[in-house]
């Protein structure tokens, strides 16, 4: 999850009141936020906390929201709305905005960039560095790239790089291959409830202005 990563990348930069912490932020997609495409309702406290008064004014990738409306789809043509004293609190989205995660993710590595932290797209972490007893994680190596489909390096080969560090945090989501490898050598998920998923879709619509309401937030 690429904001997760450079939320963290900023914190520590923040708390590195030294100025002598070395923060290095890899990521597989060409450009950062080049693989999030999705909307997002999104509850500021989080953003409110790591950038306090900056961010509501800088970041222009966001909408108040405006309205709730949860309808009940009868079938392809209808449905009804339920009144809003039925929806959970859960529900209400009150003081939340309508954002782009992929722009979010863009403010966030131009701000991790500006406190000093290294970022680098297009680096896609693809094994797990040990020390050498294997107790603990010394950092990642980065895949190699150039590789054509006969899997044989073409003139724009280059080499995989080593990247040791004191502390890594794997920022994957859910799924993770580096972060799976971790959780299955150091069996963190020993003793613990099986972890679950969900299933979701996402789509990207593109919509006349003339139909668009921003700021309202649809349940169904």
């Amino acid at each position: 999850q690429s904001s997760t990563g450079l939320a963290a990348a900023i914190r520590l930069k923040q708390l590195d009141k030294s100025g002598e912490l070395s923060i290095l932020v890899v990521d597989k997609s060409s450009e950062i936020g080049g693989h999030v495409l999705s909307g997002n309702v999104f509850e500021p406290r989080s953003m409110d906390e790591l950038l306090p008064e900056r961010w509501r004014t800088e970041f222009d990738g966001k909408t108040d929201v405006t309205s709730d409306s949860f309808l009940m789809l009868l079938d392809e043509e209808r449905s009804f709305r339920l009144p809003d004293m039925a929806l959970p609190s859960a529900l209400h989205n009150d003081g939340n905005f309508v954002i782009s995660l992929g722009k979010l993710v863009r403010y966030l590595g131009d701000v991790a960039e500006e406190l000093g932290v290294e970022v680098y797209p297009g680096f896609a972490a693809s094994e797990v560095l040990y020390d050498e007893d294997g107790g603990g994680v010394r950092g990642v190596a980065t895949r190699d790239v150039g590789i054509g489909k006969d899997g044989q390096p073409k003139a724009t080969f280059e080499r995989g790089m080593e990247l040791r560090a004191r502390q890594t945090i794997f920022a994957e989501g859910a799924r993770g291959s580096c972060a799976e490898e971790c959780v299955e050598k150091f069996g963190l998920r020993d003793g613990r409830d099986v972890q679950t998923y969900g299933l979701g879709v996402k789509e990207v619509w593109e919509v006349p202005e003339s139909v668009a309401d921003p700021g309202c937030v649809l349940h169904s």
